[in-house]
């Protein structure tokens, strides 16, 4: 079954798609302890980069190694409440799945220390 709003078009869909963004923010926030440490992170972070005496690539860098660190970690909140729904029981796959989606989040996370390392280091 297809959601009804799927036959939006135009300026509805995208202030519907926008809605559900935000709402699928405010959700990670209220809920994800490693999101809202993550946004704290950002917060912090990405004006650094503005802050520091670095060229514009750099700083572009900087930036969207950041960002992409809020990405996986939405990614992979949207996975484990996925399979929580599915079953709150103990399950090898189920296990796989959220191990493999914490792994994402610690690979941009190292990328963070690399690009930022790089970048400040260069």
């Amino acid at each position: 079954m297809e959601s009804p709003y799927k036959g939006k078009t135009g300026l509805r869909r995208l202030l519907n798609a926008f809605g559900y963004s935000l709402a699928g923010f405010r959700a990670a926030y209220k809920h994800e302890d490693a999101f809202r440490q993550e946004v704290l992170l950002a917060a912090i972070l990405i004006p650094l980069a503005f802050w520091l005496p670095v060229a514009g690539l750099g700083k572009a860098l900087m930036i969207s190694s950041v960002l992409l660190v809020i990405i996986v970690e939405l990614l992979n909140s949207a996975v484990e409440a996925t399979v929580d729904r599915i079953s709150l029981e103990n399950h090898d796959l189920a296990k796989r799945a959220k191990d493999i989606g914490s792994s994402a989040v610690l690979v941009s996370l190292v990328n963070v220390v690399v690009v930022w390392g790089l970048v400040l280091l260069a």
